[in-house]
Order: C-alpha cells, then sequence, then structure tokens
C-alpha cells in the first residue's frame, strides 16, 4: 500500500518531502467550484478535501491517500485561486492591509475497511498595505499562479506582517497536523518526527 499525494502542489510535496515521508503524487480531477455553496470556509476546505482523496481513491482504491485544499478567507469572501493576472491583481488589493484566514481541510483515506480521517486548520494572516508598485511587481514576477488568495507566504517579501497558528498552513499543508496522522510506517529511516518547516 503506497501513500498518495493528491495533489500537483510543488509547495506540498516540498513539506512532505522535507518532513521524511514516502509518497508519489497523484494529482485529483475534480471541479474545485463545485462545492456546496451553503457551507461555511472551513466546511468547504473539508469537503474539497474529501472529493480530492475520493477522486483519487477511485484510481487507486488499495492505497493510502493523502489530500489537501487551502482556501483564503477574507470576511465572508472566499479567494481561490486567481485565474489570470487581472484576478491576481484584484485579491492582492483586496487583501491589502487585511487580516485574513488561511483554512486548509485535509482528508486521509484508505481501503473501504480503513477509517476515513476528515480535519482542517485555520491561521490567521496580516498584511500590510500594498503599494500599487509592489502588487504590480508582484503580479509581473507570476508568483501568485496556483496559490490561493494569489500570494505565498514563501515567496520573497510575501507582504506579511504578523500571522497566528500553523506556518506550514499558509504554505498549503499544516505539517504539525499532518505528523499527527498514523502515517509512521511512510516515513524513511534514521528521520525524526520533526520538520522543519
Amino acid at each position: 500500500m503506497k501513500l498518495i499525494l493528491a495533489s500537483r502542489s510543488p509547495q506540498r510535496v516540498r513539506l512532505l518531502n522535507e518532513a521524511g515521508y514516502e509518497f508519489v503524487t497523484v494529482p485529483a480531477d475534480i471541479d474545485e467550484q463545485a462545492y456546496p455553496k451553503d457551507l461555511p470556509p472551513h466546511e468547504i476546505a473539508r469537503w474539497l478535501a474529501c472529493a480530492k482523496a475520493e477522486s483519487v481513491r477511485a484510481r487507486h482504491p488499495n492505497d493510502l491517500i493523502l489530500a489537501a485544499d487551502t482556501l483564503v478567507v477574507l470576511g465572508n469572501q472566499i479567494l481561490g485561486k486567481p485565474e489570470n493576472e487581472s484576478h491576481a491583481r484584484q485579491m492582492l488589493e483586496q487583501l491589502s492591509g487585511s487580516t485574513h484566514q488561511v483554512i486548509t481541510g485535509i482528508a486521509l483515506v484508505g481501503p473501504d475497511h480503513q477509517p476515513c480521517i476528515v480535519d482542517h486548520v485555520t491561521s490567521d494572516v496580516r498584511m500590510k498595505v500594498l503599494t500599487s508598485q509592489q502588487v504590480h511587481d508582484y503580479v509581473a514576477s507570476g508568483n501568485w499562479r496556483g496559490k490561493a488568495g494569489g500570494y505565498g507566504i514563501q515567496d520573497p517579501d510575501p507582504f506579511v506582517v504578523c500571522l497566528t497558528g500553523s506556518f506550514s498552513n499558509i504554505i498549503g499543508l499544516p505539517m504539525e497536523r499532518i505528523q499527527e496522522l498514523p502515517l509512521d510506517s511512510y516515513r524513511k529511516n534514521g528521520l525524526s518526527d520533526s520538520t522543519s518547516s
């Protein structure tokens, strides 16, 4: 039984690698806009993580599937991944000077006889007020691509003033929670339970 990360995110791959897990990646094939619209944001993150995990389990029924979905939430508005440069610019302008939440839903599913674990982790992020030039330069860099809210806290000058909660959660995978999951048999020999993230 393999451990499969149901994601194409290079950030999630890096976090799992740094924590010493042996896994393969199989991107999920779902419509990320198909979630029930009446759910609160944390339930949407959990729903999407489950949908990703089940999508991959349908193709790999005998393996253990880890999936995650990260949302940026400003007030009652969910900011997903920007569709283009104009959308990324709009998101950054909305987040400028804000305190917003980053919520990652996680799901771990295996063969039918194994329990499904679903959870979420929330971090609060304070962003400084951005100038038009800062927004322009960041959008021009392309670093916004594939990132909820249009920014990555791991990028150079990510505009973050302060945060509370898990740093790796903001990147896309809350490693403190991941390391509480029953994944010890997938850790490489000789590595401790700590992670540099």
